[in-house]
């Protein structure tokens, strides 16, 4: 049976888009996931949902725990993971308020774990494959959806994490264009590498806030006004999910 886990990033926290809502507590062998889990229905698919950042943002990038957030989600029985992010781009054509159906990242993160093995059992060491770290037929359902939906929207698109909580330099964020990321926030990385440890299909879409501070002639990056930004679009992203959530098999 398909059950849908959403990772609600920053403007997402509890989007309130469940029939049925309750909050479950839940501890994993990694401690608490940075919320309760949501559950409640979309149509008539079960959905889990976790606020990676709390309910009311309190925890900083580089604290959220991340193993604890996806193994909630795999003992919840999820079998499926849409995350959810606001980035900056790094591209002029990726505009404020268009959503990237991502398809690859850079992780460029430096005091987090990045994965769940902190041994392996003898002979039997587990080397995750990450050369398409997006699960396709999710990203395929998406595009689809989003086109459907006719929002503005780029089909893929390479996500570079930094640590936070703090914003990149000018040099970083040049550094960053000329390595090929396209958008840049502080959360996919190493999410999504846990997803693919724990063989759960994990796409995210990510919405552009802002321009980080890449060009001279644009202001960088401020966090008030990425908020306006997201909260401005917001509904672009629910009615994705929502939109979606019944179409995954």
């Amino acid at each position: 049976m398909t059950k849908i886990g959403i990772i609600g990033g920053s403007g997402l926290e509890d989007p309130k888009i469940l029939k049925e809502q309750k909050d479950v507590e839940v501890e994993t062998e990694f401690g608490k996931p940075t919320s309760a889990l949501m559950t409640g229905k979309i149509g008539d698919v079960d959905v889990v949902i976790i606020s990676r950042h709390g309910k009311e943002h309190t925890i900083p990038p580089t604290h959220v725990n991340f193993r604890a957030n996806i193994r909630a989600l795999k003992e919840a029985g999820c079998t499926h993971i849409i995350a959810t992010t606001a980035c900056g781009s790094l591209k002029r054509e990726i505009n404020r308020g268009d959503l990237i159906i991502l398809d690859q990242f850079i992780d460029f993160t430096r005091q987090r774990p990045v994965s769940f093995y902190e041994k392996f059992e003898p002979h039997k060491p587990d080397h995750v494959s990450m050369a398409q770290p997006f699960d396709k037929n999710l990203r395929k359902v998406l595009i689809e959806t989003v086109k459907e939906l006719k929002l503005k929207h780029h089909e893929k698109g390479t996500i570079v994490t930094i640590e936070g909580a703090r914003f990149s330099t000018k040099a970083e964020s040049k550094m960053f264009s000329k390595w090929g990321a396209d958008v840049i926030n502080m959360s996919i990385a190493p999410e999504c590498i846990f997803a693919n440890e724990a063989r759960i299909p994990y796409a995210a879409v990510a919405m552009s806030t802002d321009y980080d501070c890449l060009f001279d002639d644009i202001p960088e990056a401020k966090w008030e006004e990425i908020l306006e930004v997201f909260a401005k679009n917001v509904e672009k992203v629910i009615s994705l999910l929502t939109t979606t959530i019944p179409k995954i098999k």
